[in-house]
């Protein structure tokens, strides 16, 4: 159940992403030998002091003792040692206390902390969205008196939006603000709050979804407050306890090291709280940490997904089954000679490689878009950005529940004793496709969000990009090149296709639009793993061709693309077909017939 933080695949990803583009902008805050030393420290984080009480933390979980959160044995300990390097302050301003690296940087990063113990990294992934959101909202005085704290780790901060009756329809929620003076008083319930009580900190910022009396209704009536734990003086020093607190805990189903909080604000005549930016105007303030905390959720189906494989490779090289096919040796082999076993390996592998990939694109573009010179060029990564975010989000998720499925299917009736830690991963990943906005939400944003807002012109320079590649795979040599490009083509086309088809749409029933959305998602993230990964079989066939010392690597490289190719990206047009043609089906049937 050991975790290795895979430095190597890491960087080679980081180059077919583009870190080349972004790190001239950082100067020596991105230096090759810089990124290097990171990832390096990073991992040793992760494989020494995260990934030995992943385990211990999911069978203890966190309890709720007194009304005070205790967390399991060695997560603070494991916090202290995170803040003291750093590392919460990685991609942000120095303004602030941040060390002004790139987010193409501080995404590998973040992908080792979830593959070394989720449980224990959603903690960190909120304070993160909680500084983008004050950085882009924030008045002065609020950037003074909190960025330096949040992004010191000394103080953590949460995200308060869903209520027993408001989960996805955020414009339900009743929790209420009443102005007085120059705050407020919050009072209303939250659940399902990630950390909304620890022992790691000092201090916890609550950024808070609430409802004005005279506030319109629906979300255009919501606004967003700060609400801390305890207030803070003008020295910032701490003082009284406010008005909220922790009524009970979830019992989940994984991440069990992590405290899922109901919340109760205002039991004894209201929580202080302060605006963040205007009135009425808090989702649109909310949209910049949920934006964030999306790509990170994405990456969490990809560091899941790492874990799983890694433990998965592992036990199938040591565990001895059966004669290998075709021999006449009647003695048993490691499982991993056995083709379905090479088969489910290599479909983890490369649906991991391929999430990894994209993901880190989308974080480049993230960079681009904030420090291109070229405004033109700042645009364009935007609505790159915007365009990837759901899809990292929702496909990178499905793949961390699909691979840690397989993992338990690789090892077999052992995968489902929970001793062996197989099913801890699967536990854990069951979550990522839910929260932040389930999976279903994020294609209908996709779809008639990005794609309705500029008509599929987005889509359509993501689509030129894979032109590119097929370009790139013709001018090289060899077998695999050519049955790369030619499953990528296939997939390109009928992604053009769709895309073409769902804007067309979008016109029309909505009911029609929505069922299409979450094929379309899939299909374009299928796509785009493949082309991620061709983009990477270019790039080994140049390193090979330079005799590159290294070689197994990319030969592996290579044939993980070519797998991708012939059992993934083949079966990509098979979903033009519900598409184009699968509404009526759907919603054939009444209610009652179901």
């Amino acid at each position: 159940m050991s975790y290795t933080a895979p430095i190597r695949d890491m960087q080679f990803a980081l180059a077919i992403a583009g870190l080349d583009k972004v790190a001239p902008l950082f100067g020596e805050n991105a230096a090759p030998d810089l990124v290097g030393q990171v990832l390096e420290e990073a991992g040793k984080l992760a494989n020494e002091v995260l990934a030995p009480i992943n385990r211990s933390g999911d069978i203890e979980g966190s309890v709720l003792e007194n009304g005070v959160v205790r967390t399991p044995k060695g997560f603070k300990e494991a916090y202290k040692a995170y803040a003291e390097g750093g590392w919460n302050g990685l991609p942000f301003d120095p303004e602030y206390g941040g060390q002004g690296l790139p987010w193409t940087i501080a995404i590998p990063v973040q992908e080792m902390w979830n593959a070394a113990n989720l449980g224990w990294a959603v903690g960190p992934l909120l304070t993160f969205g909680a500084v983008e959101a004050l950085t882009a909202h924030g008045t002065a005085e609020q950037k003074q008196t909190y960025l330096p704290r949040l992004i010191s780790g000394e103080w953590a901060a949460t995200m308060n939006l869903t209520e027993p009756q408001a989960g996805s329809d955020v414009g339900a929620l009743r929790t209420r603000a009443v102005r007085e003076g120059s705050h407020y008083r919050i009072s209303g319930q939250k659940i399902f709050i990630t950390y909304g009580d620890q022992d790691w900190t000092d201090n916890i910022i609550h950024l808070v979804l609430a409802r004005l009396p005279d506030a319109p209704t629906g979300p255009k009536g919501i606004s967003l407050f700060i609400v801390p734990k305890f207030m803070v003086r003008p020295d910032c020093s701490l003082g009284e306890r406010n008005d909220l607190r922790v009524v009970s805990l979830e019992h989940k189903m994984g991440i069990n090291g992590s405290p899922t909080c109901v919340m109760a604000y205002g039991d004894g005549g209201g929580a202080l709280g302060y605006l963040v930016g205007q009135e009425n105007e808090g989702l649109a303030c909310m949209f910049t940490m949920m934006n964030n905390a999306r790509l990170q959720v994405g990456l969490q189906g990809v560091a899941i997904a790492e874990r799983a494989y890694q433990q998965a490779r592992d036990y199938a090289r040591s565990r001895v089954q059966s004669r290998e096919l075709g021999s006449r040796s009647p003695s048993g082999v490691p499982i991993i000679r056995h083709p379905d076993v090479r088969r489910m390996l290599l479909t983890m592998k490369a649906l991991t490689e391929a999430s990894r990939a994209l993901a880190y694109s989308a974080a480049a573009s993230l960079d681009l878009a904030k420090r291109a010179p070229d405004e033109a060029e700042r645009a364009r990564h935007q609505a790159r950005m915007d365009l990837l975010t759901p899809v990292v989000k929702a496909w990178s998720t499905d793949i961390g529940v699909e691979v840690a499925s397989l993992g338990i299917q690789v090892h077999g009736g052992m995968g489902f004793i929970e001793e062996t830690g197989a099913a801890q991963h699967y536990r854990d990943a069951r979550i990522t496709p839910i929260y932040e906005g389930t999976n279903g939400i994020q294609a209908n944003d996709l779809v008639f969000r990005k794609l309705g807002r500029d008509k599929g012109e987005a889509a359509r320079a993501f689509l030129a990009e894979i032109r590119e590649t097929e370009a790139a795979l013709s001018a090289g040599p060899g077998d695999d090149l050519a049955a790369i490009r030619r499953q990528l083509a296939g997939g390109r086309e009928t992604l053009e296709a769709a895309t073409q088809a769902v804007v067309a749409g979008l016109d029309g029933d909505p009911r029609r639009s929505a069922v299409a959305a979450v094929p379309y998602l899939k299909l374009f993230g299928t796509v785009a793993g493949g082309h991620f990964l061709a983009r990477g079989a270019v790039s080994a066939v140049e390193h090979l061709g330079g005799g590159a010392s290294d070689s197994d690597f990319y030969e592996a490289r290579l044939a993980v693309a070519r797998f991708y190719a012939d059992h993934i990206l083949s079966q990509a047009p098979a979903l033009l077909h519900p598409i184009r043609d699968g509404a009526s089906a759907v919603l054939a049937l009444a209610e009652d017939q179901f």
